[in-house]
């Protein structure tokens, strides 16, 4: 056991399965106490499963490691306080939380459902702000009460949200959000002594392997292999990564990016006549950086 994580407490949500999984497993591996947390839903969220929890925990356990199981729905605001509750009373202190729970309920905006909509805005954005309010306040507490705080917050958002993807208004709305919640969280919470990341993942699971087109190749498969996102998320939640916050970290077994997020581009004095405005915004958005494509580089351009 590597002792890079040695003795930090770590709650990782949608461990069950797949990024998570990897997640879990690697913090152990270098000694973390880790809280595996997973509803044990379908990829739609629904139902609930204790079993891929505990088998993850049975694993990290049986190569020497610490774990417990933990079943909270993310989004429920009670279960997420008592799953951060569950943490503190167990190992005695929260060092980080990895907000990883997600589902996927694809559809084009002019057939998605409201509840479509709901569902995946409930899980992604609730279920990241409430473990993330109550972890908050546990640190701030602390810190107030003069303990020296060195926590991390870590969320997920996705390529999917940060450069956008057709067919996906809610999830990427939901990741979108992610991401400004991970900025404006940063510099809330630096004073507590709480550093605030994102990851956007890019890997093959039950959330994305029917989404590719062709067959999956072996190559494919090894290229993007969750476990290649693990070791970004245990630096950050292990005591080196203090000086690195509010950014979003782009990762997969094909590359490891900083996101850069909106800045302001070209600009002119203000105008209020709207009949002048074609010529003007036209130049604005030909001068302008194109909008990035879904390998993050420029690519969709222009004004529809």
């Amino acid at each position: 056991m590597s002792t890079f994580c040695e003795d930090r407490v770590v709650i990782v949500t949608g461990a069950g399965r797949g990024i998570g999984k990897e997640y879990a497993l690697m913090l152990a591996e270098h000694g973390a106490k880790v809280i595996v947390n997973d509803l044990g839903g379908a990829r739609d969220g629904e139902g609930e499963d204790m079993g891929p929890a505990d088998d993850v925990v049975a694993e990290i356990r049986d190569k020497g490691g610490e774990a417990i199981a933990n079943g909270a729905n993310v989004a429920d605001f009670d279960a997420a306080r008592g799953m951060i509750r569950q943490a503190i009373d167990t190992y005695g202190r929260l060092d980080a939380l990895v907000n990883n729970a997600g589902i996927l309920r694809d559809r084009m905006l002019v057939n998605m459902k409201e509840e479509e909509w709901d569902a995946v805005i409930n899980v992604h954005l609730k279920g990241t702000f409430a473990p993330a309010h109550h972890a908050a306040s546990y640190w701030r507490e602390q810190s107030k009460a003069g303990q020296a705080i060195d926590a991390r917050l870590i969320n997920t958002t996705s390529v999917s949200g940060i450069y956008g993807n057709a067919g996906q208004t809610n999830y990427g709305a939901a990741k979108a959000g992610i991401a400004a919640f991970t900025v404006i969280a940063s510099r809330e919470l630096g004073r507590y002594g709480v550093t605030v990341n994102c990851i956007a993942p890019g890997a093959l699971t039950r959330l994305t392997e029917d989404l590719q087109p062709g067959e999956i190749t072996d190559e494919m498969r090894e290229a993007q292999s969750p476990r290649w996102i693990a070791p970004i998320v245990t630096w950050l939640a292990s005591r080196d990564s203090s000086d690195v916050t509010g950014r979003v970290f782009e990762s997969s077994g094909r590359v490891l990016a900083v996101a850069e997020g909106w800045h302001r581009g070209p600009s002119v004095e203000p105008v209020q006549d709207p009949t002048l405005l074609g010529p003007i915004v036209r130049k604005l958005v030909g001068d302008a950086r194109l909008n990035a494509g879904m390998n993050g580089l420029d690519q969709d351009g222009g004004l529809g």
